[in-house]
C-alpha cells in the first residue's frame, strides 16, 4: 500500500501542538478519526498538550516520529470519457429524452435489489409509475445489510465497485453521490501461502494507457508466476486477444481449467491466480467456472485504464446506495413497499399475468409486470402453464450459487493488513478486507473489523455459525501468523456476524450463457431483470444495474403495444 510518511509539525507552540491529517485543508472538526481525501473529511486535528519547555525544545530539534496514515482516498479517476461509460450515459439520457407517455404505465415490479431499483428508476425517468414490492424489511436484495444492537452493520457481501463498471458509475452520478465512492490505490494484493503474512502485488501505473499499465503490472511481479509461465499465459491470451467478443462468447463451453490446459498454460498459473480469480468472480473454483467468465473480467480490466481500480462504499449499501435510489423514484411519483412477498403470479385465461397475490393476502394489479428477484425465486413462483416454455425451461440450468459472509470484529488493531481489498488465496475463504480501514462508516482506530467471503460454500452453508467462525480462524491464523492463532490466544474476536445466503448469483459453469434470458419474455406484459439475464457483464453488480435498464428500455419501446393492449382488455371487460 502507498503510504503518506508525515511529520510532526507545530501549529502554535503556546501550549498545544495539532496533528492534522496530511496536508488536506478539508479536514472536519466534527468526527474522530482521520481524515479521506476527495471525500467527506472523517476527523477532526488531534491535539497533544505539552506542558513544558523542553518538549517544545525537542520539537523545534526535529525530533519528531513518523506518522503512517494508512488510509487515503484517491480521486475519483477519469471514467466519464470511455467508450463504455459515454455508452452507459446514452441509455440513461434516453429515458429522459423519450416522449412523455400519454397515460404513463403501472409497472409492477418484484424485487428491490438493484436489479429492481435499476429498472423503476428509469421507468420512473421515462415517465412512468413503477411499484416496487420487496420481500423483505430491507432493500437491496445481494447488497444488503443490517444494523446489530451495537449500532455495526453487517453485510450480505464485501462489495467492490470497479471503473470497468460503467453502469454503475453513472447510476452514482445521476444521484449525485460520487462522493460516496472510496476509491484505493490501483493494485491488486494477493496473500502468498507459501510465505504466511506476506503479499504479492500488481501495481498498475498510472503514467501508461490501457492495456500497458496492466501488461506492465503482470511483468512486474515476479513472485507469483516465473517468467516461463508468463509467456506461455501471454502466448494463450493471444486468440482472445484477436478474436474479440465472438472468440470470448465461444469459450463458454470450456472450464477456467479447460482451457488453461488446452493452451497450454501451465496449472501453476491457475493455481496461482486463478483460483482467488475464480472464487472472487463466482464463488466456485476454476474446474467449475466458465472461461467465458474470466475472459469478460480480463477484457474490461485490460482493455480500460482504470477498468481495476476499486472503490468501497463509504458505508452500508441499503442507506448509502439504495435509498437515494428509492427517494429518486418517489419523486418522481412510484412506490417502493417492503415487507411485500409475492405467493402467487395470478394468471388471466390467455396465460398473461393478472395480478401478483401477496402473502398478506394483498393483490396487487398493474398494466406491466417485472420479476426482479433472483432466478431460484423466480422459477419457485412460475406458474405450472409456464414452464414447458422454451424460454423459461431453460432456466433450470441457471442455480444461483452459496456463498457466506463473515464479519469478526478483533480486540485491537490489526497491523498485517491493507486499505484495500485482498485477495486470501486460503482454500476456504476467497476476498476480504479490514472494513475499520476501508470504509469511512465502519473506521475504527483502535479495532480492526475483518469482513471475509467463505467460498466455495457449498459444504459449508448447513453448518453452525461456530464451525464456519473456527475454520476462518484457522485461515487467518496463516494469513496473520503474528497477530492471530486459532485458539484465540492472541487477537481475540469480541464479536462476529455470519450471513449465509444459499443461493446468491447464478453459477456461471460451461454453457450456461443460451440458458440467460432476454429481458422481454414471451408473455406479454410480463418482463425479467436480474444479473442472471442476458447482459454483457458478469453476475455483479454492474450487471444487476444494466439488466434493469435493459429491462425498462424493453417496456419503453413496447409501450405502444402496451397501452392497446391494456385498452383491449378494458373494452373486453366492458362488453363482458
Amino acid at each position: 500500500m502507498s503510504a503518506l510518511n508525515l511529520s510532526w509539525y507545530s501549529k502554535s507552540l503556546d501550549s498545544q501542538v495539532a496533528l492534522r491529517c496530511g496536508s488536506y485543508p478539508s479536514c472536519s472538526h466534527q468526527t474522530n478519526a482521520l481524515a479521506f481525501r476527495g471525500s467527506e473529511s472523517m476527523g477532526h486535528s488531534l491535539k497533544f498538550a505539552f506542558g513544558n519547555s523542553s518538549a517544545k525544545t525537542r520539537l523545534r530539534n526535529h525530533i519528531r516520529p513518523p506518522l503512517r496514515v494508512v488510509c487515503v482516498d484517491y480521486p475519483r479517476p477519469d471514467l466519464d470519457n470511455t467508450m463504455n461509460f459515454l455508452e452507459a450515459a446514452l441509455l440513461s439520457s434516453s429515458f429522459h429524452s423519450s416522449p412523455r407517455p400519454a397515460k404513463p404505465l403501472k409497472v409492477v415490479i418484484a424485487g428491490a435489489g438493484l436489479a429492481g431499483l435499476s429498472t423503476a428508476k428509469y421507468l420512473a425517468d421515462a415517465g412512468h409509475k413503477p411499484i416496487l414490492l420487496e420481500a423483505r424489511d430491507v432493500l437491496g436484495g445481494k447488497v444488503a445489510a443490517w444494523k446489530d444492537d451495537d449500532g455495526d452493520w453487517y453485510e450480505t457481501g464485501l462489495h467492490i465497485f470497479f471503473g470497468a463498471y460503467p453502469n454503475v458509475q453513472n447510476l452514482f452520478g445521476e444521484l449525485g453521490i460520487n462522493d460516496r465512492l472510496q476509491w484505493k490505490e490501483h493494485s491488486m494484493i494477493f496473500a502468498m501461502p507459501n510465505k504466511p503474512g506476506e503479499f504479492s502485488r500488481f501495481d498498475f501505473p498510472e503514467f501508461l494507457p490501457a492495456p500497458l499499465n496492466g501488461i506492465l503490472a503482470i511483468l512486474k511481479n515476479n513472485e507469483m508466476l516465473t517468467w516461463p509461465e508468463k509467456v506461455k499465459f501471454a502466448i494463450g491470451l493471444l486468440p482472445a486477444i484477436v478474436g474479440g467478443q465472438a472468440y470470448v462468447e465461444a469459450q463458454d463451453g470450456l472450464s477456467v481449467q479447460e482451457w488453461m490446459r488446452k493452451q497450454g498454460v501451465p496449472d501453476r498459473v491457475t493455481t496461482e491466480v486463478f483460483i482467488a480469480m475464480s472464487k472472487a468472480l463466482n464463488f466456485i473454483n476454476p474446474d467449475e467456472l466458465s472461461m467465458q467468465c474470466i475472459l469478460i473480467a480480463l477484457n474490461r480490466f485490460l482493455q480500460e485504464k482504470h477498468g481495476s481500480k476499486m472503490a468501497f462504499l463509504d458505508g452500508n449499501p441499503p442507506e448509502r446506495l439504495c435509498m437515494p435510489i428509492v427517494d429518486h423514484i418517489q419523486s418522481r411519483g412510484g412506490e417502493v413497499k417492503l415487507n411485500s412477498r409475492i405467493k402467487k403470479i395470478e394468471l388471466n385465461d390467455d396465460g398473461t399475468v393478472k395480478s401478483f397475490l401477496l402473502n398478506t393476502g394483498d393483490v396487487i394489479e398493474g398494466d406491466v409486470y417485472v420479476f426482479a428477484t433472483p432466478v431460484d425465486t423466480l422459477k419457485l413462483l412460475l406458474p405450472e402453464n409456464w414452464k414447458e416454455i422454451p424460454y423459461f425451461k431453460k432456466l433450470e440450468k441457471l442455480v444461483g450459487v452459496p456463498v457466506i459472509n463473515v464479519h469478526i470484529w478483533f480486540d485491537r488493531k490489526l497491523k498485517n493488513t491493507n486499505d484495500h481489498l485482498l485477495f486470501s488465496r486460503s482454500p476456504l475463504l476467497s476476498v476480504y478486507a479490514d472494513m475499520s480501514l476501508t470504509c469511512k462508516e465502519y473506521y475504527d482506530p483502535n479495532k480492526s473489523m475483518l469482513e471475509l467471503v467463505f467460498a466455495p460454500a457449498e459444504e459449508w452453508i448447513s453448518r453452525s455459525d461456530s464451525e464456519i467462525i473456527d475454520a476462518t480462524m484457522g485461515e487467518l491464523a496463516k494469513l496473520f501468523p503474528n497477530e492471530i492463532s486459532a485458539d484465540q490466544s492472541k487477537a481475540k474476536i469480541v464479536k462476529y456476524h455470519v450471513v449465509k445466503t444459499p443461493r446468491s448469483v447464478y453459477k456461471t459453469v460451461p454453457d450456461c450463457e443460451p440458458c440467460r434470458p432476454l429481458q422481454r419474455s414471451p408473455i406479454e406484459g410480463f418482463y425479467l431483470a436480474g444479473d442472471y439475464t442476458k447482459q454483457k457483464y458478469l453476475a455483479s453488480m454492474e450487471g444487476a444495474v444494466l439488466s434493469g435498464k435493459l429491462c425498462a428500455q424493453a417496456i419503453v419501446q413496447d409501450y405502444e403495444f402496451l397501452v392497446a393492449r391494456g385498452q383491449g382488455r378494458l373494452t373486453e371487460a366492458t362488453i363482458t
